[in-house]
This record gives structure tokens, C-alpha cells and sequence, in this order.
């Protein structure tokens, strides 16, 4: 069966994370994604670590299966060789510095004026209006920006989340819209302008806290692993040293969980605890009476007794913990993929398609694909020499 995506060209001048991560969803359904890199050092997420036999956990995690071109786009030559190749695609993706992709003649209105069956996504940090149109953007600055920190650590001290959840969420939006435009092209035979920033993928995101505290007044406390405003959902401690986490998410679990888990039925019904409103406000006394019952049991034991009463539960993993985990073993989903230095093992994505296997196409050296991808184009050997000579590719 062919992939969803085949025979569907992408080309993407891209970097860092989120353009990246959007690319890498559609290579994975079959798209043919040519990723345009700085000759000599490629993207500069190649260049975050070298702690992948060698190379950045970043770029080994969002760049298989895609093809690398090398090319100096501030060079003339080089608005020929994108003419021609944005010319054969269908999706045309771009982070580049506010305003850097309009000024190399790539901004959405010249490019739809030339190919109006072309999809342009347009990946920043704000937009290209407003008073921060151009503002640089880095995922923990959007975070802070958004708000995200400010809901995030301890009570005494905000903290970033621990990923890249700026860039990867305004990646999956990218992709989403992509998608949409594609079937949208199908039916209409017209291209489009998609663009998507950093900021506002985060605002959609925040939009339980934003409205909490727009309309209660009151924004929501931080509280390290806790949830924080259901109590109880969050981390507890164990007789033996360990925390588990578990999650409450109606009276009726609480009246379960006070009976067959804390071997105490009445606090189900006394007037301090039973709602979530009252519990949130007596947190800290809710927390001692649950660990005062845990610290007679290991976390193996908790966690039996949660799993007997049908309260959700997870244990906290370490990273290594979480590599090795037993349910991704169980369900097969690890796979191998090929980079420059060798094969690494990455998991299958998500969604689970009847029928076929994402694609795991190796991850791209720095301008593998140059010479192959120009030839493509119509380019001679000579030609392609002298390109290289120039230093334009």
C-alpha cells in the first residue's frame, strides 16, 4: 500500500525545531521533503550536542527520512535553482528570521503569484503584523511569553516545561494545516497561504488556565508534579522512598478510591472533602491523609490497590525508564533508522494506520542529496561543479 503522502513534494527551509518537525510527520505518511541547509554546516541543529554516536539528539529525532540539499540562499544562483524546485512542489515551508524569507523573494504572495497551486507555510514566532512581528522567537521565551512558566515549577520557583513544547506543538498545527490545505488543493485545484506562530499555538494551548483566571479571577497556583486545581492528581509518597502519581477525576472515583484504596469509606462523605472544591482548598490536609496510608506500603503495593480500583495511576519514570519501557516492548513499537553514523532506534509515531508503517527513511549527512536533487532540476555535472566551486551549494 503506498503511504498517504506519496507523490506529494515538500520543500522546506527549515531549522532548529518546530519547521523540522512538521516536515519530519509528512515524510513519515510518504511526502518527499527536500530540506535546504547552510553548505558546510547544515542546519545548526545539527550542532546542539553530539551525544548520538556523534551526533544531535535534535536533528537524528526530527530529520529522518528527509532529503538534504545544501544551498547559500543569499547567493544570486541560488533564486534559480529555488525557482525551479519550489516550481515542482506542493508545500513550501519556511522558519527562516522575521522577514529573512520576503526579502529572498520567497514571501507567500510572489510565490502563490507564480505557483497558485502551491501551499506556503509560514512558521515564526508572532506573526507578520503586530507590534512583535519581529521579535526574535526561542521555544523558552514563548513559553515565558504565553505564560507557560508562570504555571509551571514549584510555588517558590517558576521553571520552563522539560521538552520543546512550543516548538514541537506549533509543528503539529503546521502539519495539521497542511494536511487541510492539501485536501482543501483537491477539491478546489488552489493553493494557499497557512501561517502558524509559536505564540498563538501556545495560547490555544494555555486556554484552560487563561480562562480560569480571566473569569474566577484567580490563576491557577503552581504545583511542581500536583495538579493544580483537582486534588487528588499529582505525585504521593511511599512507605518505601518512591512517589507514585494518581488522578481523581469525579466524586465517584474519590468515593472508590476512599474505600478500597484508603480503607477509609467516610471520607467520601465528610463535609471538608467531599467536593474538588473543598479538597483544593484543603490540599495540604488531603495529601497527609493519603500518604499517612502509603507509608505503610510500597509503590508496587500502591500501585496494585489503584490498579484493583480502577483509579488512573503512573508510576515516575526516569528517561531510561521510560526507554526501556515494558508497554512499548509489549506493543512492538520500536523500529530502526539509519543516520551517518549508524542505526539508532526511534519509535513509530503515534497514530497506528491499518494497512501500512510509517516511512523510516535514514537521516539525511549535510547535503547528501545536492548533487542528485540538481540533476533533478536539469542541472549538468559541469554545472553542479561550478555551483560547488562557488560555494553556492
Amino acid at each position: 500500500m503506498k503511504l498517504p503522502l506519496s507523490g506529494i513534494t515538500v520543500v522546506s527551509l527549515e531549522q532548529a525545531v518546530a519547521a523540522p518537525f512538521c516536515s519530519r510527520q509528512l515524510a513519515d505518511m510518504g511526502a518527499r521533503v527536500i530540506k535546504i541547509e547552510r553548505p558546510g554546516e547544515g542546519d545548526f541543529a545539527r550542532g546542539y550536542d553530539q551525544t548520538v554516536k556523534g551526533q544531535s539528539a535534535y536533528f537524528v529525532w526530527l530529520n529522518r527520512s528527509k532529503e538534504s540539499l545544501t544551498l547559500d540562499v543569499k547567493r544570486p544562483q541560488a533564486k534559480e535553482i529555488l525557482s525551479r524546485l519550489i516550481g515542482k512542489a506542493d508545500v513550501f515551508i519556511q522558519n527562516l528570521a522575521p522577514g529573512a524569507a520576503k526579502r529572498l523573494g520567497l514571501g507567500a504572495e510572489e510565490l502563490l503569484g507564480k505557483h497558485p497551486r502551491l501551499i506556503v507555510c509560514d512558521i515564526s514566532g508572532y506573526g507578520d503584523s503586530g507590534p512583535y512581528a519581529y521579535k526574535k522567537a526561542y521555544d523558552l521565551l514563548v513559553q515565558s511569553e504565553a505564560g507557560v512558566v508562570s504555571l509551571t515549577g514549584s510555588p517558590e520557583s517558576p521553571a520552563k516545561v522539560g521538552i520543546s513544547i512550543t516548538d514541537i506543538g506549533t509543528g503539529l498545527h503546521a502539519y495539521a494545516a497542511i494536511l487541510g490545505a492539501l485536501y482543501q488543493r483537491s477539491r478546489t485545484g488552489k493553493g494557499t497561504r497557512i501561517e502558524i506562530t509559536m505564540f498563538e499555538a501556545m495560547v490555544e494551548w494555555m486556554m484552560h488556565p487563561l480562562y480560569y483566571t480571566h473569569f474566577g479571577g484567580q490563576a491557577p497556583r503552581r504545583s511542581g508534579p500536583d495538579h493544580a486545581t483537582i486534588v487528588p492528581y499529582g505525585r504521593f509518597r511511599t512507605g518505601d522512598g518512591a512517589s507514585v502519581m494518581l488522578g481523581i477525576q469525579n466524586e465517584r472515583e474519590w468515593a472508590v478510591f476512599c474505600d478500597q484504596v484508603l480503607g477509609e469509606p467516610q471520607l467520601a462523605r465528610d463535609p471538608r472533602y467531599d467536593n474538588n472544591t473543598k479538597r483544593n482548598e484543603r490540599r495540604a490536609e488531603v495529601v497527609a491523609l493519603i500518604e499517612k496510608v502509603f507509608a505503610s506500603m510500597t509503590a508496587d503495593e500502591v500501585l496494585a490497590k489503584l490498579d484493583a480500583a480502577g483509579i488512573a495511576n503512573g508510576r515516575m519514570n526516569t528517561l531510561e525508564e521510560v526507554w526501556n519501557h515494558p508497554q512499548l516492548r509489549a506493543r512492538g513499537r520500536w523500529r530502526e533508522v539509519g543516520t551517518p553514523a549508524g542505526a539508532i532506534p526511534a519509535p513509530l509515531p503515534p497514530a497506528t494506520f491499518s494497512g501500512f508503517e510509517a516511512r523510516f527513511d535514514p537521516v539525511p549527512a549535510v547535503g547528501e542529496h545536492t548533487e542528485r536533487i540538481l540533476a533533478d532540476l536539469g542541472y549538468s555535472s559541469a554545472e553542479i561543479a561550478a555551483l560547488r566551486t562557488g560555494a553556492v551549494v
